[in-house]
């Protein structure tokens, strides 16, 4: 047996940051960190020891770093589950040496200082000439400073990236994935750069080019020659795998060249399924690329069954001769390799371009920001010589022209850039800042009615109550905790009931990144919304205070009562306004809470440092999410609101439930208009007749009865029966493919995994007969189907293809089949008794069911 040397892996992309260093709320994580480090060196014990280098008496630098760790755990920043202590301290701060905000012995540089500064003194919402706040100009600095040798030559990644803008305007979110991060030096940027081109005039695709590339390093073109041209072994693949940690991790390609030469080289169809088990044995983002090239389906079931019905042909020229079958082998093992490497820096790539707040991630495509995008274009040229070059400033705070010369802002540019790129006539940046402006609201309209339509703030609502966290930070974005979240939502809500409009951007309070979402570090001092108001017919001038929180029973009174009335207060003494007040908004309305906004209204608020001057009485509302949801589904306008919240106010008094039920709760505005609703259906004489756009999920499900349908008959007792919810109004139409889905097969997906209301794969997931479907809101609606005998797994990627909202991880699919009658199942006491969270999928025999 040929003893063969091992081929080295070696890099061919760039990226920024490490994945040791993947967290959310990125830049929340960042400053607080970089305040606890401040504190950790400044204590006696710490102060003089090294991180990197023992100084003398010191034993060894792991001590410092366990003992680092454990001041993280002890401030709540990590949960202190990491089995070894100095490699998670080193972990955690990687990021913040690679961006130079602590130096090689973990202290804080100019830089690092700079940003604890920003942070520390909540000077987050002011923009500058870009349109960008301080702390995204001290990451854009530190970015155009950085720079990656992995590769074995110096490239500055953040200069590759402008580079490409430049020649190419946009890149899709492909090229910005498999593409972008190829470019490390002049000849392979070239080289992408060519290839964007021709790939967007339909020559050629990404995994050709990918493949190209490859081939174009010498340990791939060596790997390639000697495994086409010896006797295939287990010593030959492990030595051409260039595995990036150990050859012992591609043991799991041998048994697979082994079965897939057997099935379409030697045409033995009985290796089908053992083919389709040995692809188990991969990371599951390579795993799924090769079960896509060679099955139809990823359901084991459905290939044990069927395994040459469901097995995919090669091209006839992968498989003329051994050695052409190799070379296949050979590339497309690299190709996949290759995509899962770049796929796990996607996330990284895309979250540290975002501390800049130059870029904007739309419609499938990565672009600069308006007025970044003419300030680069005219730096280019000059900043582009730099591109592979190292900078020696990343540790010093200094302005960007000291990086590069043509980094000094130049109004006059930037003007003719935007008059040139918008077809207007500016005359001053004043002009060019006002039309930015009314770019950013085109935008954020636009975004609203893309993610924010009133069933996904209604679904969101949901989620704030049952505290779905993952699902929120998925429709919204994971660089804002929770609470953040519920007040930008809170602010939307207001928008949209305001006529959309005001200046709400500003009137939020809130750190925005370049796609006008949410980041955690809201300004403090003031409310966290104050919405201002021009004097109209049906109020007078004034600011409206919106304070927001997601506190539960047990907290809620320490954490708001107070601040909301000094919040009013202060503001009210600021600014002389007495028609000013202020609305709060919760998950859980506390009865004391009520209790003590109705008692404001009697009760004096003086000014600490001037006693003489003070405020008689304050006006504040108490709102749930409950009557936030009657706003949004009722499309109650503001000036609605402001004479109801006027008519509580003045009957604040007397029990304060009594006073909320009576007149704070929207739905006892007496101007509301609804049909009667009784278990979900409309009561009999009442109109059904609504515009789509405003049916609620009772009523699509009403309309979707059939009342043709087949009883199901209960002597199929042994039946599975999936009882699965019907989350909100988006949810239904895909299930029921209504709008743009029509023609297309009924489906209901169930979450695969350990995630939150995911399933694992069991026999009753598998052999499930029938599907009740009910709504997650009011269980006694309910709609039984038949199901389908084949179901299937997709993955994200498949449930794009049939257009899912935001798909997260892998999924079971079902096809419904006919509409079948099963009457008096009482689900929510099935719910109740099963013990499980809000929308959780239960499998349970029908006899079962019918028990209940």
């Amino acid at each position: 047996m040929a003893a063969y040397e091992r081929i080295p892996y070696s890099s061919f992309l760039w990226k920024l940051g490490t994945t040791s260093f993947r967290t959310r709320e990125f830049n929340k994580m960042t400053e607080w960190q970089l305040r606890l480090l401040d504190e950790f060196w400044q204590k006696p014990e710490n102060h003089n020891q090294g991180w990197e280098i023992a100084v003398p008496g010191q034993a060894d630098i792991y001590e410092i770093k366990n003992r680092y760790y454990d001041w993280l755990v002890e401030n709540d920043f990590t949960k202190g589950n990491d089995k070894v202590k100095y490699k998670a301290a080193r972990e955690k701060t990687s990021g913040l040496y690679d961006m130079g905000f602590i130096d090689n012995e973990h202290r804080l540089t100019e830089v690092g200082y700079e940003l604890l500064e920003v942070a520390s003194s909540n000077d987050y919402l002011e923009r500058n000439q870009l349109g960008i706040s301080h702390d995204s100009q001290i990451y854009l600095a530190q970015l155009l400073k950085l720079s990656d040798d992995n590769t074995g030559t110096t490239v500055r990644p953040f200069i590759i990236v402008l580079h490409l803008l430049s020649e190419l305007d946009y890149l899709s979110y492909d090229e910005f994935r498999y593409l972008m991060p190829l470019c490390t030096d002049e000849f392979s940027t070239s080289y992408i750069l060519h290839s964007i081109v021709e790939l967007r005039e339909g020559k050629g695709d990404i995994d050709s080019i990918l493949k190209d590339f490859l081939l174009s390093k010498k340990n791939y073109q060596v790997g390639l020659q000697r495994f086409t041209t010896n006797e295939f072994s287990e010593e030959l693949l492990l030595s051409v795998g260039m595995n990036r940690k150990s050859s012992a991790y591609d043991m799991s390609y041998v048994p697979f060249y082994f079965a897939m030469h057997a099935v379409y080289m030697e045409h033995d169809n009985s290796r089908i399924f053992e083919l389709f088990n040995s692809i188990k044995k991969f990371q599951s983002s390579i795993g799924i690329k090769w079960k896509q090239l060679l099955f139809d389906t990823s359901l084991t079931s459905a290939v044990k069954a069927e395994p040459i019905a469901h097995l995919l042909p090669l091209p006839e020229t992968f498989t003329a001769s051994e050695e052409e079958f190799k070379k296949f082998f050979f590339l497309t093992m690299h190709l996949y390799k290759a995509k899962a490497t770049l796929e796990d820096y996607l996330d990284l790539n895309r979250r540290y371009l975002g501390l800049t707040n130059c870029f904007l991630f739309e419609d499938s495509e990565v672009k600069l920001d308006i007025v970044p995008k003419q300030f680069f274009k005219g730096a280019m040229s000059e900043l582009y010589k730099q591109a592979y070059q190292d900078c020696d400033l990343l540790f010093v705070n200094c302005p960007m022209e000291l990086i590069c010369p043509s980094l000094e802002f130049n109004e006059r540019k930037v003007i003719d850039g935007l008059n040139q790129e918008l077809g207007t006539h500016l005359g001053t940046i004043d002009d060019a800042f006002n039309e930015v402006d009314r770019i950013r609201y085109d935008r954020f309209n636009k975004i609203i009615d893309q993610k924010f339509t009133s069933e996904k703030l209604l679904r969101l609502l949901d989620d704030f109550d049952n505290r779905n966290d993952d699902e929120i930070s998925q429709m919204v974005t994971d660089n804002a905790d929770i609470p953040t979240i519920f007040e930008y939502v809170l602010g939307i809500i207001w928008y949209k009931a305001s006529g959309r409009e005001g200046n709400v951007l500003s009137y939020l309070k809130l750190s925005l990144d370049a796609n006008l979402l949410p980041v955690t570090h809201a300004a403090g001092g003031e409310a966290d919304i104050v919405y201002e108001y021009r004097a109209t017919p049906d109020y007078p001038a004034h600011s409206l205070l919106l304070e927001a929180t997601l506190a539960d029973s047990t907290n809620q009174r320490r954490m708001e009562m107070e601040p909301v009335s000094r919040h009013l207060g202060n503001h009210l003494l600021r600014k002389g306004n007495r028609s000013s007040y202020c609305v709060f908004a919760t998950s859980y309305l506390h009865i004391n809470v009520i209790s003590d906004f109705m008692s404001r209204k009697h009760i004096m608020y003086c000014d600490t440092q001037d006693t003489d001057r003070y405020v008689d009485g304050m006006k504040i509302i108490p709102l749930s999410t409950t009557d936030l949801r009657t706003i949004i589904t009722f499309n109650l306008q503001y000036k609605m609101l402001y004479k109801h919240f006027e008519k509580a106010y003045q009957h604040a008094g007397g029990h304060p439930q009594k006073w909320y039920d009576e007149y704070v709760n929207i739905a006892s505005m007496s101007t509301l208009e609804k049909p009667k609703v009784y278990h979900g259906m409309v009561a009999e004489g009442e109109s059904t007749q609504q515009p789509e756009k405003t049916k609620t999920l009772a009523q699509w499900m009403d309309s979707e009865v059939n009342h043709n349908a087949n009883t199901l008959s209960k002597t199929d007792n042994d039946a599975i029966v999936l009882l699965g919810c019907i989350r909100n109004v988006d949810h239904f139409k895909w299930i029921f493919r209504k709008g743009t889905y029509k023609n297309e097969e009924l489906l209901y997906n169930v979450r695969q995994g350990a995630r939150y209301g995911a399933v694992k794969r069991t026999s009753q997931v598998v052999h499930a007969k029938y599907a009740l479907l009910y709504n997650l809101d009011n269980p006694k609606q309910y709609l039984v189907f038949r199901l389908n005998e084949t179901h299937y797994v997709w993955d994200e990627d498949k449930m794009k293809e049939h257009r899912y909202d935001k798909p997260h991880g892998m999924y079971y699919v079902y096809k419904l089949e006919e509409q079948v009658q099963l009457s008096n199942v009482q689900v929510a006491d099935i719910i109740k008794k099963a013990n499980v969270r809000k929308g959780t999928p239960l499998y349970m025999n029908l006899s079962e069911i019918c028990s209940q």
